[in-house]
């Protein structure tokens, strides 16, 4: 899936801007799907160019004009394409995973300080994730929040197994030390 159908998706719920497009991402899907702020004004201006978004430029009082952008109906149409369309197969880039499968080379020491980093990152994630889930938001029975719900779920279900692991990779180096 390409951050043209992510932001498609974004601009389905509601017109936004390239900033306020940003902050919605990093509010909700960052765990699964990220963007810098420059590709989401690339991509946006591509949507414009393609026909699957539209601009209103708004005017503000002592500030730069607003640029609000809309899904159109040919936006829809491809985001309900890539939406039914066959999953493609992922392959996986984990670059924490690859440094660990060859860490050995780093002593215990330097796995230690490479497991405590991970553990800081799945720790602060999971922090984040749990503060949007805290908010909550929309009505129980609206089938897109449980759907957005679910994929919140999901973010905090592999943080917490993560941290897990790690727990029990630190037990395993410890008695592989011995």
């Amino acid at each position: 899936m390409s951050l043209t159908i992510a932001l498609l998706g974004m601009l389905e719920l509601s017109p936004l801007s390239g900033y306020d497009l940003n902050k919605k991402i990093e509010a909700s899907v960052i765990h699964f799907w990220s963007a810098d702020q420059s590709q989401i004004y690339r991509t946006l201006s591509r949507l414009v160019a393609d026909g699957l978004a539209e601009v209103t430029v708004i005017p503000q009082d002592g500030k730069p004009d607003r640029r609000e952008h809309r899904i159109t109906a040919a936006g829809r149409e491809a985001l309900d394409a890539a939406l039914r369309a066959p999953l493609e197969p992922e392959t996986p880039h984990e670059s924490f995973l690859m440094r660990l499968f060859f860490a050995d080379g780093l002593g215990i020491d330097g796995v230690r300080e490479l497991l405590h980093a991970r553990r800081e990152d799945a720790t602060g994630l999971l922090a984040r994730l749990k503060v949007i889930d805290a908010r909550g938001s929309g009505r129980p029975d609206d089938v897109g929040q449980a759907l957005r719900r679910a994929t919140l779920r999901n973010g905090i279900v592999h943080a917490e197994a993560e941290l897990a692991w790690l727990d029990e990779t630190e037990s395993a180096l410890v008695t592989a030390a011995r």
